[in-house]
C-alpha cells in the first residue's frame, strides 16, 4: 500500500492563485499554502494536486510554461517550493504538481530557437501553408478559431491547440521526448509524489496532417458555441503513439518508489471512457486517468452507473479518478442546483463521490458547499470567457479565491485579490463553517473519515443494484466486508424495502422505519 498510496486515494487541488497570498499583492502563492496545508491535511486528504506553478506569461495563467524546471516568481522560490514539500510530507501528505507537456509558452527560448530554425527547429509542430496560403488543414483549436497560426520568421504556420501563444511541442521528436523526462526527473528528485498531465491525449498529432470530419449534430446544443465541437477529433490528437511515450514516462516513475501518474482526458464523451480506460490499462501506462464525465451537467443514476461499470468492465486491471469540480468547470453544487438545495447537494456529493471505486479528486472550497461566483464582463480574465461572452462566462467563477473567515477579502489577502470575493462566496468561509456543527466542512471530514476506515470503500471493488429512479444503489466488497450504499439523487422523498443489515457511516436524511428504508431528498445510507 505504501507503493500505491494513490489507489483509492483522497487528492486535493489546490489552484495556487487563489489559496493563499502571503505578501499582500493580492496573488496566492507557495508560502500561503504551506501556511494553510493543516486545513487540508485534517480535511482527511491523502495528497494535494498544484495546478501549474512554473515562470509563465501566464496568457493561460500558468498553462503556458516558459521554464519547466523553474517556479515563477509570483508564487515564490524553488526553496519555498523545498519548503512546501517538507512542511506536507510532515503532515502526511504527498505533492503531486501539474505538468503541461503538451504544449509551452511562445515566448519559451525553445520556441524562440525553432522559430529561427536553430538547433531546435523541430521542436514545435510546422506545417507549410497550402497554395492559397491558408493553414495545413482544418484543425480548430479548443480556445477557438484556427488551430494554425503563421509565423513569417520562418514561413511556417505552427500548431496551437490551446491559445495562439501555447505552441503545441513536437512529441514524435524523440529529443524532446527526452527532455520531458528529463523534466520529470528533475522534480521527482525534488520530491515530488507524482504528476498531473495536462491534455494527456493531446501529445501527438497525426503525422500526415489529415483532415478532422465533422461530428454529427447534436441536437441538444446544436451549433455549439465554439466551432472546435463541430469536428470529430481524429487526428490533431489520440494518435496510437502517445501510448508509446506514457510507457516511457512510467518507465521512469517506476524507478521511484511511490509515485504516480494522472492524466486529464480532454475528449468528447463518446470517446473519454474509452481512452480512460486504455491509457490506464496494465501496469506500463498511467497509473490513472480522468475525463470531463463526471464534471458536466448530468447528475442520476444512470449517468453515474454508466460511468463507473463501463470503465471497470473495459478495463478491469486499470484505474480512474473522479471528481465533481476542478479549475476548469463551474462548480458541481451550482451546476447541480435543480436537483437540491446548495447544503444538501453538497453532502450529497461528497457521500457519493468518496463511496465510488476510483481515487477521488476535491477542489478547493468545494468542502464549504461553495458555489460558483457571478462576474462582470469587466472582471474576466480567462480567455474562454472574454472570446464567448456570455454564452460561455469563462473558467474565473470557480476560480475566485478561497474564503477563509470573515474578515476582508475573506482572510485570502489583505490587498486587493486578482479576482474579486463576493459576498454570496464569502458568506461560507472556514471559520464560520468551524463554528457550526452541521456544516457541509464538518461532514466532508466526517465522511472521508468514514472512507479512510472502511476497506470497501478504499478498495472495494463494485456491483451495481436495480434500484427505482431517482436511486442509485451499489455494492462495495473486498474479500472479507461488503458494504451497501444508497443515495437518493432526487428532491422528493422515496420509501424502499430494507435492505439487510445495519446502518453505519455518516448517515445523512434517511432512516429504517419498520421493514421500510425511507430516503429523503440527497439522502445518503450505507449498510454493512
Amino acid at each position: 500500500m505504501v507503493k500505491e498510496w494513490w489507489r483509492g486515494a483522497v487528492i486535493y487541488q489546490i489552484y495556487p492563485r487563489s489559496f493563499q497570498d502571503s505578501t499582500g499583492n493580492g496573488i496566492g502563492d507557495l508560502a500561503g499554502i504551506t501556511a494553510r496545508l493543516d486545513h487540508v491535511a485534517r480535511l482527511g486528504a491523502d495528497a494535494i494536486w498544484l495546478s501549474p506553478i512554473f515562470p509563465s506569461p501566464m496568457a493561460d495563467m500558468g498553462y503556458d510554461v516558459a521554464d519547466y524546471r523553474g517556479i515563477e516568481p509570483l508564487f515564490g522560490t524553488l526553496a519555498e517550493f523545498d519548503a512546501l514539500i517538507a512542511r506536507a510530507h510532515d503532515l502526511g501528505l504527498k505533492v503531486i504538481i501539474d505538468q503541461v507537456l503538451s504544449h509551452s509558452s511562445d515566448r519559451h527560448p525553445w520556441f524562440l530557437d525553432s522559430k529561427r530554425r536553430g538547433p531546435k527547429a523541430d521542436w514545435y509542430v510546422w506545417a507549410d501553408p497550402r497554395p492559397d496560403g491558408s493553414p495545413p488543414n482544418n484543425w480548430l483549436s479548443v480556445f477557438g478559431g484556427s488551430s494554425w497560426e503563421y509565423a513569417p520568421e520562418r514561413g511556417q504556420y505552427y500548431l496551437h491547440n490551446f491559445l495562439i501563444q501555447q505552441p503545441d511541442l513536437n512529441l514524435r521528436n524523440p529529443e524532446v521526448q527526452a527532455e520531458m523526462l528529463e523534466v520529470l526527473r528533475f522534480w521527482l528528485e525534488r520530491g515530488v509524489d507524482g504528476f498531473r498531465l495536462d491534455t494527456v491525449n493531446y501529445y501527438i498529432h497525426d503525422a500526415a496532417l489529415r483532415p478532422n470530419p465533422p461530428m454529427p449534430p447534436d441536437p441538444e446544443r446544436w451549433p455549439p458555441v465554439n466551432t472546435y465541437d463541430m469536428q470529430d477529433h481524429i487526428y490533431d490528437k489520440n494518435q496510437p503513439e502517445n501510448l508509446d511515450f506514457l510507457k516511457k514516462m512510467r518507465a521512469l516513475m517506476d524507478r521511484y518508489e511511490g509515485r504516480c501518474l494522472i492524466g486529464e482526458v480532454g475528449e468528447q464523451p463518446h470517446r473519454a471512457l474509452t481512452l480512460m480506460k486504455q491509457y490506464t490499462a496494465g501496469s506500463e501506462r498511467l497509473h490513472m486517468a480522468y475525463s470531463f464525465d463526471m464534471l458536466g451537467p448530468k447528475f442520476s443514476p444512470a449517468h453515474f452507473r454508466k460511468i463507473l461499470e463501463g470503465f471497470f468492465q473495459g478495463a478491469p486491471d486499470g484505474w480512474p479518478s473522479w471528481s465533481f469540480s476542478n479549475h476548469d468547470v463551474n462548480r458541481h453544487v451550482t451546476r447541480w442546483a435543480e436537483h437540491g438545495t446548495p447544503e444538501a447537494l453538497a453532502k450529497q456529493a461528497i457521500a457519493l463521490l468518496a463511496s465510488f471505486e476510483g481515487t477521488i479528486g476535491l477542489y478547493q472550497g468545494e468542502e464549504l458547499g461553495q458555489t460558483e461566483t457571478e462576474l462582470t464582463y469587466d472582471e474576466l480574465t480567462d480567455p474562454p470567457g472574454l472570446r464567448f461572452w456570455p454564452e460561455n462566462k469563462g473558467r474565473d467563477g470557480c476560480r475566485t479565491p478561497m474564503v477563509w473567515d470573515a474578515g476582508p477579502n475573506a482572510g485570502f489577502t489583505t490587498g486587493k485579490p486578482w479576482l474579486p470575493v463576493k459576498p454570496e462566496q464569502a458568506a461560507r468561509n472556514v471559520a464560520a463553517e468551524e463554528a457550526r456543527p452541521a456544516s457541509v466542512l464538518h461532514y466532508y471530514r466526517e465522511m472521508l473519515a468514514f472512507r479512510r476506515a472502511t476497506a470497501p470503500l478504499r478498495r472495494g471493488r463494485t456491483t451495481f443494484l436495480d434500484a427505482p429512479d431517482p436511486v442509485l444503489a451499489f455494492r462495495r466488497e473486498t474479500e472479507s466486508a461488503r458494504l451497501t450504499c444508497y443515495f437518493n439523487l432526487g428532491p422528493v422523498p422515496v420509501t424502499l424495502p430494507a435492505p439487510p443489515g445495519r446502518p453505519t457511516g455518516p448517515v445523512r436524511a434517511a432512516e429504517i422505519r419498520g421493514q421500510s428504508l425511507h430516503l429523503g431528498p440527497n439522502a445518503a445510507i450505507w449498510f454493512a
